[in-house]
């Protein structure tokens, strides 16, 4: 299996209302120090909608300016539809975070 596939099968052990960020993937892979590229894979996602790239953020908690699916107001309504709480483009790590 490749980096990007060992990616998008970690993300899709992240439950809906809680989020991880992408060191915390990284590290789940044993690569951890590739959270850069497992943004990179997470915006080359295969399956928009099936692979829930929206639940990963900053190690800081902070949305994706970059969110491949419709900029940062998208990730935050997918968030929100979920029950995470944002405030100001920003989710509680210590109440959201899924550990793997």
């Amino acid at each position: 299996m490749n980096f990007f596939e060992q990616v998008y099968d970690k993300v899709c052990e992240v439950p809906k209302g809680k989020v991880t960020t992408y060191g915390d993937i990284a590290k789940a892979i044993g690569s951890a120090r590739m959270a850069r590229q497992v943004g990179w894979a997470l915006h080359q996602n295969p399956k928009p909608g099936i692979i829930p790239c929206h639940r990963v953020v900053n190690r800081e908690g902070n949305l994706s300016g970059a969110f491949a699916f419709g900029g940062l107001d998208a990730q935050k309504q997918l968030l929100e539809s979920e029950g995470v709480v944002v405030k100001n483009n920003a989710v509680d790590l210590k109440k959201y975070r899924h550990t793997f």
